[in-house]
């Protein structure tokens, strides 16, 4: 798809969103249960929408919440809810309408002082925390929650992640801490539609008044901040004295970052501390759109200008569970490269892992991991896409770092503990720090030393149009439909729907080769499929390999 000729310029008035008029349409617009563009719907990451679209309204919290309050009583969860919100201007709204329900229903709620934004990783190590989970690796088995005193935690994050002003997003983190796995959010999704579809009778809901009274207000910002030295070498970047920039891009991590330089004394300058609902101080995205994506050079054009003032510059997303990573020679990282580099890093520099620890990325992320993992002697565990398929991993220990190529990651404490088990884009940054003071080299030039030594790959993504009856014949399409036997000149050596890591569908398709890769997957938003590719070849064989690979799906799709 085409650039806009405004990607990287400054927003002006004109394209930022009426946050006025976002707010009315909340409250006001009620969606239609017969238009299936109008019901919840959990993706990867939960419910998104808009209430421009009368996809992302009150009635949709009301109902969402009510059904997850159902959810974790059927479950016996029956400890604290934390619940967090992010900066976009639907997000606070949207926490006072589910606070209004959870307490109806006698949910002990935990919720940041009144306005204050929470990351979406310091809601899992919340609940792990609460959950006995918090220090040391196997403290309370995660087949048994309901050992906790007092019951198991779990939590809400009110984000839409890195999408657009005017989008709201909805996501339900189970006691084990992570994205809830997709048997609890289509439970959720199903129960919240059938309230829209009953005028949200069966919604319990008081005044926000009583709500907020009787919720417990939760020092997250204390807790996390203070943790950080179990997962991340700070007193490192402090000896070395690593000067560090840091663009939270408006996000929920201004706060912390600002909390963080001053109770470790780090030499930490957040180059942009405005919270600002409509995003106006962002530059635009590839499509000429505000989105706060740390992964591109679009959205990050401001502090890429800033890049020779920093010995490493970073930035994370709105919910902070994506990260940036800028250096003064490579500029902006692309996410695999940052993630092969960090890899590498934690793997020789963290004695107190379990030995066997694995390292966990998904089947589109780079095959410079699967090198990485082979030359240091580490099991590579493949998944589908999704940061849940990494959590049981995590929490026990058996998967040391989980990543995704959209710049999400975590990874165990320095003890081989659990620290969470959603993405946290801020421990990611402090890694970045944390590696240049230790190696005396900033993850650029660690990656660089990697290619070296493994080659150094080209890697791209691009949409093709789909229909939507393409698009399930694609996620259904078997290896020997494709029919490949060679790609870009060499032999096919794997062609899979099903991961590696888990055997569970990919939704799609992966056809390799010893040099090269691509993979197919339907868009789960769009009328459009994904191709990842990758190859070892140089940017002119990635060419061919795209080339041929649209010609592969193509034919397939057309067969049907």
């Amino acid at each position: 798809m085409p650039t806009s000729p405004r990607a990287g310029q400054p927003a002006t008035p004109d394209e930022l969103v009426d946050v006025g008029a976002l707010l009315d349409a909340y409250q006001d617009v009620h969606p239609d249960p017969a238009d299936p563009a109008q019901l919840v719907a959990f993706g990867t990451s939960g419910h998104r929408g808009s209430a421009l679209r009368a996809s992302f309204n009150e009635d949709h919290i009301l109902a969402t919440t009510q059904a997850i309050c159902e959810y974790r009583a059927a479950a016996g969860t029956t400890g604290p809810l934390f619940i967090g919100m992010d900066t976009h201007a639907l997000s606070a709204p949207a926490l006072a309408s589910a606070l209004e329900v959870l307490v109806a229903n006698g949910v002990d709620v935990r919720v940041a002082p009144a306005g204050e934004a929470t990351p979406t990783p310091v809601i899992s190590h919340a609940i792990l925390g609460h959950n006995g989970r918090g220090t040391g690796a196997g403290a309370i088995p995660s087949a048994a929650p309901a050992a906790v005193a007092g019951g198991a935690a779990d939590g809400i994050v009110v984000t839409p992640s890195h999408n657009p002003p005017a989008d709201g997003g909805f996501k339900y983190n189970p006691p084990h801490g992570g994205p809830a796995d997709t048997a609890a959010t289509t439970a959720i999704q199903n129960r919240a539609n059938d309230l829209l579809r009953a005028g949200l009778a069966g919604v319990s809901r008081v005044s926000y008044h009583q709500a907020l009274t009787a919720a417990t207000v939760h020092d997250f910002v204390g807790a996390y901040v203070a943790d950080l030295p179990n997962v991340v070498d700070l007193d490192a970047i402090r000896a070395a004295g690593v000067r560090i920039g840091v663009d939270p891009l408006g996000g929920a991590s201004v706060r912390y970052w600002q909390e963080i330089a001053e109770r470790h004394k780090l030499d930490i300058e957040v180059v942009n501390p405005v919270v600002d609902p409509a995003f106006g101080f962002m530059t635009l995205d590839w499509d000429g759109r505000i989105r706060m994506d740390p992964s591109s050079p679009y959205a990050m054009a401001s502090l890429l200008r800033l890049a020779a003032s920093f010995d490493v510059a970073l930035a994370n997303d709105a919910d902070a569970d994506r990260h940036g990573v800028v250096t003064p020679g490579a500029g902006l990282l692309n996410p695999n490269h940052f993630l092969a580099a960090a890899i590498s890093y934690l793997f020789t520099h963290r004695p107190g892992w379990p030995a066997g620890a694995a390292i966990g990325k998904t089947l589109v992320s780079s095959a410079m991991i699967d090198r990485v993992a082979a030359g240091g002697g580490r099991r590579l565990h493949e998944v589908p896409v999704g940061f849940k398929w990494f959590v049981d991993g995590l929490l026990d220990g058996s998967l040391g770092f989980g990543g995704e190529e959209s710049a999400g990651a975590s990874f165990l404490r320095r003890d081989g503990g659990v620290w969470t088990t959603d993405k946290d884009g801020i421990i990611a940054c402090l890694l970045a720090a944390e590696m240049t003071a230790t190696t005396g080299r900033d993850p650029g030039q660690l990656y660089a030393a990697l290619t070296e030594r493994h080659g150094s790959p080209a890697y791209r993504r691009v949409d093709a149009a789909a229909t939507p009856a393409q698009k399930k014949v694609l996620a259904a399409l078997t290896p020997a439909a494709l029919g490949a036997t060679a790609l870009a000149g060499s032999p096919v050596t794997a062609a899979m729907t099903t991961a590696p890591g888990n055997g569970a569908p990919i939704g799609g398709v992966k056809v390799a080769t010893a040099d090269a890769w691509f993979a197919a997957r339907p868009s789960g938003t769009e009328d459009v499929y994904k191709i990842y590719a990758e190859s070892f070849l140089g940017a002119g064989h990635l060419t061919e390999v795209l080339g041929e690979a649209q010609t592969i799906v193509d034919a397939a799709l057309a067969r049907g």
